[in-house]
């Protein structure tokens, strides 16, 4: 169902969002909630976002950052990988011991793998992925082009975490996967429609974040920015 997705909202399940909020937000139009964060993750804060979020008919999705916050009842698990990271331990280290763990009792057909390249150098992600953020645009191209040629990953996440992005590095990615079947993700920064409408010209799929808790009405603009330059 990711290769049909145009726009996503990401909800932090250790950050604050009213119901009304959710509703709104699920209701919005949007192709799918997908709940993850990267400090404070608990299984009882996924679980509580999960129960708040399944209310309503679009798909829901758990983008895994700890062992100890899965839990059945998503419609799928995307699992990054983080690219860039200078420590094995983020681009297969944890992946490695989640199926030690728990292999034997995983549907593979629910699992998606993100390529993640995190370019925020003060973003929490970054920090504490070990992400090498100071990569010139050529750099951030052959990582896109390692993750969409050689890898032939389904999803290659570029990702600005709180902080708008260089439109020029996106295009220069998008050029990149141009001959692979590997859909673009972007997230970062995203605070106005007109940011969503600049980025949806190349980005696949545009994830918006943070002003879902900031400015739900906001956020919800997004959605109608991103569909009408996707249609158009």
């Amino acid at each position: 169902m990711y290769r049909e997705w145009q726009h996503a909202f990401k909800m932090d399940p250790a950050k604050d969002i009213s119901d009304e909020a959710i509703e709104t937000l699920c209701d919005s139009g949007t192709d799918a909630i997908i709940i993850g964060g990267s400090q404070d993750i608990t299984l009882d804060g996924v679980l509580d976002m999960l129960s708040r979020v399944r209310r309503y008919s679009v798909p829901c999705v758990l983008e895994v950052s700890t062992l100890e916050s899965i839990t059945p009842g998503f419609d799928g698990y995307l699992i990054p990988s983080v690219l860039n990271s200078t420590s094995s331990e983020w681009i297969v280290g944890l992946h490695r011991r989640a199926l030690e763990q728990y292999g034997g009792l995983m549907d593979w057909d629910e699992l998606l793998l993100e390529g993640y390249c995190i370019l925020n150098p003060d973003c929490t992600a970054a920090k504490l992925t070990k992400a090498d953020t100071s990569l010139t645009e050529s750099e951030v191209e052959s990582i896109a082009m390692m993750a969409g040629q050689l890898w032939k990953m389904p999803v290659f996440y570029l990702e600005y975490s709180g902080m708008f992005g260089d439109v020029n590095v996106l295009k220069t990615v998008k050029n990149a996967l141009r001959h692979s079947e590997t859909r673009l993700f972007y997230g970062g920064g995203i605070r106005t429609p007109e940011q969503a409408e600049q980025v949806a010209q190349y980005a696949d799929t545009v994830i918006v974040g943070n002003i879902c808790h900031e400015d739900p009405e906001l956020a919800l603009q997004t959605v109608q920015a991103v569909k009408q330059c996707k249609n158009n």
